[in-house]
């Protein structure tokens, strides 16, 4: 049975999973009623995070153009477009134990391609979702609805995976941004042409 998480509430993982060591984030979410003309494009981005809760090398930014950081622990699985169909929107596969000791945080976004332009936001957006799986069995361990509470904001923070005492634990984030990918890309120190 899943532990099911509200806005700010930390979990241990491997504690309470003795074993555990591969793990699947799955990202989804549906779209409101939009009638502006174009497609939603919603993104799944990961920011692997040393100590000062900063992107030290642009390789360890994994999204659809970079599937992979973090020496390959970290797999972005493919971009989906649309948002259709149920189950996982993006899935983003994590081998804990080749995580590189510099890495503490591992920091979960869905993001909107091209909102501005596109005059979209999360407030059109519902049902958003992260979940985390057992890669051996499929078997869903952590699961954290965010709700509806999102308005103009064009990127959200939906969780992190983060070290403790040898541990891996998560946290439910639920942040939202406005300015959109770049703007957390600037937070988490990264450079944004």
């Amino acid at each position: 049975m899943a532990i099911s998480l509200s806005k700010g509430q930390k979990v241990d993982l491997t504690k309470t999973n003795p074993g555990l060591t591969k793990v699947v984030v799955g990202l989804g979410w549906d779209v409101n009623k939009y009638d502006g003309g174009n497609d939603f494009d919603l993104d799944a981005s990961v920011f692997l995070l040393d100590a000062n809760g900063k992107v030290s090398n642009e390789k360890d930014f994994v999204f659809y153009n970079n599937p992979q950081g973090g020496g390959g622990s970290v797999t972005h699985t493919g971009d989906n477009r649309t948002g259709q169909g149920d189950g996982d929107d993006e899935q983003v596969s994590v081998d804990l134990k080749s995580v590189p000791a510099s890495i503490e945080k591992v920091a979960f976004a869905i993001t909107i391609h091209d909102a501005d332009a596109r005059k979209q936001n999360f407030g059109q957006v519902s049902n958003a979702y992260v979940r985390i799986l057992n890669d051996e069995n499929g078997q869903e361990l952590i699961r954290y609805d965010l709700g509806e509470d999102f308005s103009v904001e064009t990127a959200v923070v939906v969780g992190e995976l983060y070290r403790h005492a040898g541990e891996w634990k998560f946290s439910a984030i639920g942040s939202g941004y406005q300015g959109g990918l770049a703007a957390l890309c600037r937070d988490y120190g990264l450079q944004v042409g």
